[in-house]
């Protein structure tokens, strides 16, 4: 028998894993083969009603000061999650995402990325691939989140 569509509040509610303040860790791998320490606070809360998840950002990659919003939703004519990230650049990112059973897949048009939790909902570890030219994936960033 075929699964039924998720409607838009049920597949946020399979978000709620993410609620809450987490640690972020990981290494950035730079053009010249080094590479590059990421510290960071990420804060998922939901939009009142449910429809949304608000994801803050505030973080180091490098030497750099990292901040940002993102609001996740979910997009019930794909079957997928849609996000839209602001940050502290100026720079405007749009996503789609995935959750499969503890599998989180996010995927952009030159970023993706692909985790999983953990079994015991505290802990995000994945791996960031970046494709400047659109085609060519390289590995970009190794995460691991925990939940505070």
């Amino acid at each position: 028998m075929k699964d039924k569509p998720l409607t838009a509040l049920s597949a946020m509610e399979r978000l709620q894993p993410f609620v809450g303040k987490w640690k972020t860790e990981g290494t950035i791998q730079a053009p010249n083969g080094m590479g590059m320490r990421l510290d960071a606070i990420d804060t998922y809360e939901w939009l009142p009603g449910g429809f949304f998840l608000i994801h803050h950002v505030d973080g180091r990659m490098g030497e750099d000061e990292v901040k940002a919003i993102e609001i996740i939703g979910f997009d019930e004519k794909d079957g997928m999650y849609v996000t839209t990230s602001y940050d502290n650049q100026g720079i405007v990112t749009n996503y789609k995402a995935q959750l499969h059973k503890l599998e989180w897949t996010i995927i952009g048009s030159t970023e993706r990325f692909q985790g999983s939790l953990g079994e015991d909902g505290r802990t995000l570890t994945g791996v960031w691939e970046l494709a400047e030219d659109g085609v060519e994936w390289k590995k970009w960033m190794e995460i691991q989140l925990t939940k505070y």
